[in-house]
């Protein structure tokens, strides 16, 4: 790990005008991504902006009915709320099913936007990787790829995005808050995260110096049929190879509304608009949830070790409408207080 300095800014101008006076300078919240990634000389800031003081941990109702998510609230906090367990239980699903409860305790909602995507080359120094050092390469592509993407993939990059979190906000469609040296903004979820496209070395849609202060999601929770299904290597603290976050809004046996989203399939979290307007007016039938797989991975790519993928993806999208249609009640968050996913 390099040596750097460190401030604990006082207030979220502070933290934007310190970022801006140090070249090499980083945001830290709960550090759970960019502590590792700075020990393994992947990322290498020569001076970290403490957030921990500006006042962004609380979760609170927005005049029109959402909910705001602090951009410090941690992981923990968040999925045991009660407003976002009871409203919005897909998040909460998604929270519990990602790393450790010790991780959850110091992660924080705004951190896990900002994760940067898995793949084993781009912690390994030894090997090209065109996230680390654009130009160089992609070692995943023709190398060791079960982990990586088979959609929205490029001859640059085929990184997957890590978060459980995102890919429910991604269900939800949420807005991003935040602050930089131009002032305030909004950034629409879906707008959030990029595909790697000839630049994989960037994640998002940040501008330099842009700090995020608060998520705000929409009224519409989908609290009465939802699912979160993440399928792993191991059931403890594993990433997804395919995950799926499923909601649906029911009249009967007819679909109403429908969000579809996935993880561990792309460079970010992926919803197919298409696939989700496929499902609606129809029946909650495996036939129609099998015309809106199809339409997900209509474009999908194996590059290999990670060819399953696609197969896995399709029997997952079934499997979580399928869930979400038979679930009606809000989920028991109790069920997962001693849950190690």
């Amino acid at each position: 790990m390099n040596s750097f300095t460190f401030t604990q800014a006082p207030a979220v101008a502070a933290a934007v005008q310190d970022r801006a006076a140090h070249e090499g300078a980083a945001y830290i919240g709960g550090g759970t991504n960019l502590i590792d990634l700075m020990k393994e000389n992947v990322a290498r800031p020569t001076h970290l902006i403490g957030l921990k003081k500006l006042g962004l941990d609380t979760i609170e109702t927005l005049p029109d009915g959402g909910l705001r998510l602090g951009a410090l609230a941690t992981n923990a906090d968040t999925a045991y709320h009660s407003e976002v367990s009871t409203r919005y239980p897909l998040l909460n699903q998604a929270i519990l099913a990602g790393a450790s409860p010790q991780l959850r305790n110091m992660a924080t909602d705004g951190g896990n936007l900002m994760q940067r995507t898995r793949c084993y080359y781009f912690y390994d120094l030894a090997t090209p990787c065109n996230k680390r050092e654009p130009g160089s390469g992609c070692s995943a592509i023709g190398g060791y790829n079960r982990v990586c993407g088979i959609l929205g993939t490029s001859d640059s990059c085929i990184a997957t995005h890590p978060s459980d979190m995102c890919v429910a906000l991604a269900a939800l469609d949420p807005t991003v808050r935040v602050s930089g040296p131009n002032g305030e903004r909004t950034i629409k979820f879906e707008d959030f995260h990029r595909l790697p496209g000839d630049h994989p070395e960037r994640d998002n849609t940040l501008e330099p110096g842009e700090l995020i202060t608060a998520i705000d999601l929409p009224t519409k929770g989908f609290a009465q049929h939802f699912s979160y299904l993440k399928l792993r290597d191991r059931s403890s603290y594993a990433f997804a190879l395919v995950s799926v976050a499923a909601a649906l809004e029911l009249d009967g046996t007819l679909i109403k509304d429908a969000r579809l989203a996935l993880g561990g399939v792309a460079h970010k979290p992926w919803r197919d608009k298409e696939a989700e307007a496929l499902l609606i007016g129809q029946p909650a039938t495996a036939e129609t949830f099998g015309r809106a797989a199809a339409k997900v991975l209509a474009g999908a790519k194996g590059h290999g070790a990670n060819t399953f993928k696609i197969e896995l993806a399709r029997r997952a999208i079934v499997r979580a409408l399928k869930q979400a249609t038979e679930m009606n009640e809000a989920v028991d968050t109790n069920a997962f207080q001693n849950s190690n996913p």
